[in-house]
C-alpha cells in the first residue's frame, strides 16, 4: 500500500472510533443535565438516581472519548503536514476556539460538577452540569464549522500562493456548517437515546418478578430515551433534505455517487435498494428499485430539476480541475497520473441507505419498547432486551456511516472546490499527504490501532460493570439515593470522587 493508502486508512480507523465517543458525550450530557434539572425543581429522589447512573456512564466515555480526540489534530501534523500548511491559516482558529471551550470550560465545569457533590449549592452545581453540557455542543460547532470549510471553502483569500482567512463569521456562519450542525447533534441525541432505552428495557426485564425500587426509574428512561429518539429523527429527518439540497449545489458528484446516479436524469428518480455491482461508474448491470421524480424533490424542492450524472460530471470536473495529477515525485505512483473524480460508489451508496435504514430503526425500536411496557407492562420473552440492547448499536452504525459517506463522497478532494467561490481554492488528498515511508505510517497505524484496541476494551468493561451494578454502583459510599444533603460530619464517600470521575 502507498503511503496515502496507508495514511487515509490510519486516520479513517481513529477518527471514527473517537465518533463513537462524541455523539454518546453530547446527547447524553444535555439528557443528564436534563434529569439533574427535574430532581432540583421537584426533589423527586428518581431523577437523583436517574443522573446519578446515567452520569457515571457518561463519565467514563468522556474520559475515554478525550483521551481518544487527543490524536486527531495531531494526526494533521503527522500524515498530513501539507494540508496542515495548506489550511492552517483557515483551520487554526476554529480548531483554537474549540480548545479553548473544551479545555477550559469543558473541564473547568466537569470537575465542577464531579466534585461538587454535597459542596456546592444545589442550584450553582445545577448550572456547572449546564455548562459542561452545553460546551460540549460548542466544542462541537467549532470542529463541525472547520470540517465544513474543507466541504465549501468560505471566507477565505489566496495571499502568496495561500488561502488566508478574511472573515471568521463567514466561517462559521458557512451553510454547510449551519445544516451540518443540528444534523450531527441530532444525530447525537438519537446515540444517546437508544443508549437510555437499551439499558433502562434490560433492567426492566431483568427485574420484571422482582419488586425493585427502581423500577420507576428504568421506566422513567425508557420512555425519556424513546421520545427523544422520534423527536431526533424527525429532526434528522428535515436537517438531512436540507443538506441534501446543499449538496446538489455545492457537490453535485457526491450527490451522483450516493444514488449510483451515472446518467442524466430529468427528472430524477430516488433508488431505494440496488440489485447488482454499483462500483462499476458506467452503472450498467445496475438495476434498481427507484422513486420517481423523488431525487429531483430532494435536490431542488421539486419534481422536474434536472440531476447530473457521473459521466457528464467527469467531464465537467475535468474542463475544471484538470485531468491529471501533478508530475510530482511526492505523489508516488499517481505523479502524472489521471484523477479519479469518482468516489467509490459502494461506499457512497450504501452507506447513505445504512445512514438512514438504520437511524430509522433505531428511532423504531425506541418506540416499540415505549409501546411495550405502557401501562406497567414488561415483555416475559428474551428478545425483548435483545432487541433493544441490539438497538444501541444502529445509531452508532448510522452516525459513522454518515460520516464515511461524507468524506469518502469528497474524494479525491480534501478541501472540495467551492462553485462559487475563490478559484483555486480546493486541494487533491493525494497533495495533501506528508513525505513519509510506508514502513514510517504502518508504525503509527498498527500501533494506535492497537492502542485503541485496548482503550475500547477498558471502555466496553466499564461500562458493562456498571450497567450491571445498577444504580448503587454509581453511588458514592454513604449516599442512600435519596438525593437528601448528607451530614456535613459526615465523611463517608468523600475521598472518592475520583471514583466516581474517573
Amino acid at each position: 500500500m502507498e503511503v496515502l493508502d496507508l495514511a487515509r486508512w490510519q486516520f479513517g480507523i481513529t477518527t471514527v472510533y473517537h465518533f463513537l465517543m462524541v455523539p454518546l458525550t453530547i446527547g447524553l450530557s444535555v439528557l443528564v443535565a436534563g434529569m439533574q434539572t427535574a430532581w432540583v425543581r421537584t426533589g423527586d429522589a428518581r431523577y437523583y438516581r436517574m443522573t446519578r447512573f446515567w452520569g457515571k456512564l457518561l463519565l467514563v466515555n468522556f474520559a475515554m472519548g478525550v483521551v481518544t480526540g487527543i490524536v486527531q489534530e495531531f494526526q494533521f501534523g503527522m500524515n498530513w503536514s501539507a494540508y496542515s500548511r495548506f489550511v492552517g491559516d483557515v483551520f487554526g482558529a476554529p480548531l483554537a476556539m474549540e480548545g479553548l471551550v473544551a479545555f477550559f470550560v469543558e473541564s473547568t465545569f466537569l470537575g465542577l460538577w464531579i466534585f461538587g457533590w454535597d459542596r456546592l449549592p444545589k442550584r450553582v452545581h445545577l448550572a456547572c452540569a449546564w455548562a459542561f453540557s452545553l460546551a460540549t455542543v460548542a466544542s462541537a460547532y467549532f470542529i463541525l464549522a472547520a470540517n465544513s470549510w474543507m466541504q465549501h471553502p468560505v471566507g477565505a483569500e489566496f495571499v502568496d500562493g495561500k488561502p488566508t482567512m478574511n472573515s471568521i463569521w463567514a466561517v462559521l456562519t458557512n451553510s454547510t456548517a449551519l445544516a451540518a450542525i443540528p444534523h450531527t447533534i441530532a444525530g447525537s441525541f438519537a446515540v444517546a437515546a437508544a443508549f437510555l432505552v437499551g439499558i433502562a428495557s434490560w433492567h426492566l426485564w431483568r427485574k420484571r418478578h422482582s419488586d425493585d425500587e427502581d423500577r420507576p426509574l428504568w421506566r422513567t428512561s425508557v420512555k425519556l430515551g424513546a421520545w427523544a429518539g422520534a423527536v431526533s429523527f424527525a429532526v434528522l429527518a428535515v436537517t438531512g433534505d436540507i443538506q441534501g439540497k446543499l449538496m446538489f449545489e455545492q457537490q453535485p458528484m457526491k450527490m451522483a455517487a450516493a444514488e449510483a446516479l451515472c446518467h442524466t436524469e430529468q427528472p430524477a428518480s430516488f433508488s431505494i435498494i440496488a440489485v447488482g455491482d454499483v462500483a462499476d461508474a458506467d452503472c450498467e448491470s445496475v438495476k434498481t428499485f427507484n422513486v420517481p421524480a423523488l431525487l429531483s424533490f430532494l435536490a431542488h424542492s421539486d419534481f422536474s430539476t434536472e440531476v447530473k450524472g457521473i459521466d457528464q460530471l467527469v467531464d465537467e470536473y475535468q474542463e475544471r480541475y484538470g485531468t491529471h495529477y501533478p508530475d510530482d515525485p511526492a505523489l508516488g505512483e499517481l505523479a502524472g497520473q489521471p484523477v479519479d473524480y469518482v468516489p467509490s460508489l459502494p461506499v457512497t451508496y450504501w452507506g447513505f441507505r445504512i445512514m438512514i435504514g438504520f437511524g430509522a430503526l433505531g428511532a423504531a425500536i425506541g418506540m416499540a419498547a415505549l409501546w411495550l411496557t405502557r401501562g406497567g407492562r414488561i415483555p416475559e420473552s428474551r428478545w425483548f432486551p435483545r432487541m433493544t440492547l441490539a438497538g444501541i448499536a444502529l445509531p452508532f452504525i448510522a452516525n459513522s456511516a454518515g460520516w464515511i459517506f461524507t468524506e469518502m463522497g469528497r474524494q479525491p478532494f480534501v478541501v472540495v472546490p467551492n462553485p462559487t467561490g475563490v478559484d483555486g481554492l480546493w486541494m487533491y488528498t493525494a497533495t495533501a499527504v506528508s513525505d513519509l515511508t510506508t514502513g514510517e505510517v504502518w508504525t503509527s497505524l498498527i500501533a494506535l490501532t492497537s492502542i485503541y484496541a485496548v482503550l475500547a476494551a477498558v471502555e466496553v468493561f466499564l461500562i458493562v460493570r456498571y450497567v450491571r451494578g445498577g444504580v448503587s454502583a454509581a453511588l458514592p459510599p454513604g449516599d442512600d439515593g435519596s438525593g437528601e444533603d448528607r451530614d456535613p460530619d459526615d465523611k463517608r464517600g468523600s475521598g472518592d470522587a475520583l471514583a466516581f470521575a474517573y
